[in-house]
């Protein structure tokens, strides 16, 4: 069973798809290629960060709080990201939200279960949308020191 010293450190994710309850189909919110990155602490913190690999990006030269209100949803709709503290609790990870690109993520409890085979970590969960249950599940590869990017 998996224990919160399992999850310390930096992960990247493979992918993220969607299957649900009244079809047979799968989804994959941010495309065959998504980005992600998951961080948890040794001290109980997380923060979770995906978006679309071929994001559109803003004019140059141009803050983005002056960008219009159609290129602003865009990126909105190609980026998620949620953080706070987390916890496993038998073979479940429970994040709990303080922070949120989604105004209605705060305050909730995002109940994930896990499985670590070696380096792979997937993260599944459930939610309802207009009756229609969703189930979710996220692969993630934990990152080693030679894999941290080209920054730092």
């Amino acid at each position: 069973m998996i224990k919160s010293s399992d999850l310390t450190g930096a992960w990247q994710l493979e992918s993220w798809s969607i299957g649900y309850s009244d079809r047979d189909e799968l989804s994959t919110p941010f495309g065959e290629d998504p980005q992600g990155l998951l961080l948890y602490t040794a001290d109980g913190w997380m923060s979770a960060s995906i978006c679309r690999a071929d994001r559109d990006r803003f004019p140059a030269g141009q803050s983005p709080r002056t960008i219009d209100d159609g290129q602003k949803a865009a990126a909105y709709s190609s980026y998620f990201h949620y953080a706070g503290r987390y916890r496993v609790v038998d073979g479940d990870v429970i994040h709990y939200v303080s922070q949120s690109l989604n105004p209605n993520f705060p305050g909730s409890e995002q109940l994930r279960h896990a499985e670590l085979d070696g380096h792979t970590l997937v993260l599944s969960g459930k939610d309802e949308m207009a009756g229609v249950t969703r189930y979710h599940s996220l692969v993630w590869h934990r990152v080693s020191n030679g894999e941290a990017g080209d920054g730092a």
